[in-house]
């Protein structure tokens, strides 16, 4: 099997008639999948854009069980790609376009203009990360502004670079930088940051990082590259300079839920709403990790309901079968 940065090499082609079709290759997903593998079920997985999810942009792993030492995300998205092709997972490397909810069974376009019919969809799709909208973020995007410290944070060694946002992810960001960074500004809305104790920790004894409160990014200068930002003091109303050449953005994600939207219900932030786990509206359809979970939103808790998505998609088989 190839590594998860050699995609391709092993795909294999949509039958005209799937029983299990998965979309998304993250813990959820590749959960899924090794459940409906071993079931029996000989289950679809579509990778996207992303193969193995947003994990294969995280360095060491500390919090999912099993590994006493950690693990890199990477490794462990590899591990469990090995499982579920193990088992008889078939893996097609793709865009998603458009999906019929409508009637059973559904219907799934693919970017090549392929299409083929699934009993079932399990959506694993995730959530995409934010981004401020202010100008130059776009059009510096790639050359100074970043939204993955673990895939840029290299190019910025030894200079001084700004991390905006203040949850788990922020602190994660901004303390991974500090490996490389001479220093790290974490500009952040709030007086105190909303990561967990341990992240707040971490963060705050780091004599690296310098935190900026009450604040926010309102401008990115430089030419070709980051130079500088506007920052404004919201309580004062001040705008000042900031000499850095790298920002990163780490203010939350958007739901991949726009394919499902026209079927299913959603919250006001596009997380699909399900009950009794990770079933929606339509029967044989189920949405599992963080396309709905908005509140934990962990590699293990989105295992979790990639486990149930793949359970609940084998009992509406059995109870469905023509």
């Amino acid at each position: 099997m190839q590594a998860l940065g050699e995609v391709g090499k092993y795909m294999t082609a949509p039958k005209s008639l799937e029983s299990v079709t998965i979309l998304g290759s993250g813990p959820a997903g590749l959960t899924a999948a090794i459940y409906a593998a071993r079931a029996d079920l000989q289950p679809l997985l579509i990778h996207g854009g992303q193969p193995g999810g947003q994990l294969t942009t995280t360095t060491e792993v500390e919090n999912f069980p099993g590994f006493a030492n950690g693990i890199m995300g990477p490794e462990l998205m590899e591990a469990c790609t090995k499982q579920a092709e193990r088992f008889g997972t078939r893996f097609v490397q793709a865009q998603v376009t458009s999906v019929d909810l409508s009637k059973r069974p559904f219907k799934i376009t693919m970017d090549d203009g392929t299409s083929f019919e699934t009993k079932t969809l399990i959506a694993a799709t995730g959530a995409t990360a934010k981004y401020l909208g202010i100008p130059r973020e776009a059009e510096l995007l790639g050359r100074g502004v970043s939204a993955c410290a673990t895939c840029d944070g290299f190019f910025f060694r030894n200079q001084d670079i700004a991390v905006v946002g203040g949850g788990d992810t922020a602190a994660e960001e901004a303390t991974f930088l500090t490996k490389f960074a001479k220093s790290v500004t974490l500009i952040h809305r709030r007086h105190e940051l909303r990561a967990s104790k341990a992240m707040q920790s971490r963060v705050l004894n780091n004599p690296k990082i310098k935190p900026m409160w009450d604040s926010a990014v309102v401008e990115i200068l430089g030419d070709g590259e980051v130079k500088s930002l506007k920052v404004k003091n919201l309580k004062t109303g001040v705008i000042s300079d900031l000499a850095v050449t790298g920002l990163f953005v780490a203010i939350g994600h958007q739901p991949n839920s726009g394919l499902f939207q026209k079927y299913v219900d959603t919250d006001a932030n596009g997380y699909v709403i399900t009950t009794k786990g990770v079933r929606t509206k339509v029967p044989g359809f189920f949405a599992c990790g963080d396309l709905q979970d908005h509140e934990y939103r962990q590699a293990i808790t989105a295992a979790g309901t990639g486990c149930m998505a793949a359970l609940d998609a084998e009992r509406f088989l059995n109870g469905h079968e023509e």
